[in-house]
């Protein structure tokens, strides 16, 4: 099992900004991620910051930590320009980033462009085209491609990736479409649990869920040859109905449990006071330095 935790970009880098990310390495975080919006529901009329130069910036601060998006959508990006801007952060970071990657949602960033919000459909036939193009984006020198919704016309990419062939994908997916991309370009699975047992406030059915979820990406894996042992299975927490950040042994059954469904990472959010992200910041020490362990013992 390994423990990441997701940084939300709210603070000014001067003002401890930076000092967050360099304690999450110090906690000894797996990853540290943060979210690519361009604004965030409750957090909307507050201070905000772009995911990339955010990115780069934690990249020069740290040194061991892995780093990256949870997640990044075709809401307001273009396989031609993140490609570029990956390669130039994996290269900062001397090979440390991991591209978390969703479909999108209807929120904020839909429309923040001027158009209109795409439909689940319109989302998940976009996100079917950009991830695919991405993938040759971040591996081929020259990509010349002209699809439905996303072209690209010699493309150049050089040097490419520190990692090769090229920065892993944590793929975010919970319905089938979904999960047959992950099974084909992701390195890692990602998923939040379902919309409606989170809603429904019983953490039986959000398990549930889960395994249900579970059982789908082993049925991409197959239908795509793929062994889904090969796949690491993420769960960002803060949105299933259960309390893993209440104390260090809510965190261990909570860790315990999701374990048995074959999740290996668990991403915890960084504590924001009067939010719906807050948490007892020394219980929260706790859990990211012995949390493990005691799972373990």
């Amino acid at each position: 099992m390994r423990l990441s935790t997701v940084i939300l970009p709210v603070d000014r880098w001067a003002e401890g900004g930076r000092e967050v990310w360099q304690h999450a390495e110090q906690l000894g975080f797996h990853a540290a991620y943060t979210y690519d919006h361009l604004s965030w529901r409750s957090f909307r009329d507050g201070p905000w910051f772009g995911a990339v130069p955010t990115l780069t910036a934690a990249a020069c601060a740290t040194s061991l930590m892995r780093l990256g998006t949870l997640v990044t959508s075709p809401n307001f990006r273009h396989p031609v320009t993140l490609a570029k801007e990956l390669i130039t952060l994996d290269d900062v970071s001397g090979g440390r980033i991991t591209l978390g990657i969703g479909a999108g949602g209807s929120g904020f960033d839909a429309t923040a462009l001027g158009q209109e919000a795409w439909t689940r459909r319109e989302r998940t036939d976009r996100f079917a085209e950009f991830v695919p193009l991405l993938d040759r984006l971040l591996t081929e020198d020259t990509v010349t491609s002209e699809g439905t919704y996303y072209s690209a016309h010699e493309a150049r990419n050089i040097p490419g990736c520190v990692q090769r062939p090229r920065i892993p994908f944590a793929v975010a997916a919970t319905g089938p479409r979904g999960l047959r991309l992950a099974a084909r370009h992701g390195q890692a699975w990602v998923t939040t649990g379902d919309p409606a047992a989170n809603a429904s406030g019983d953490p039986a059915a959000s398990h549930a869920a889960l395994a249900r979820q579970a059982e789908g990406l082993e049925k991409a894996c197959a239908e795509a040859g793929r062994d889904p042992s090969a796949l690491r299975r993420v769960l960002l927490t803060g949105f299933t109905p259960d309390s893993p950040l209440t104390s260090l042994d809510a965190f261990v059954d909570y860790a315990g449990r999701h374990a048995q469904l074959g999740f290996d990472e668990l991403v915890l959010h960084w504590p924001i006071p009067d939010s719906v992200f807050a948490a007892d910041h020394d219980v929260f020490t706790r859990i990211a330095t012995e949390g493990l362990a005691q799972l373990a013992g």
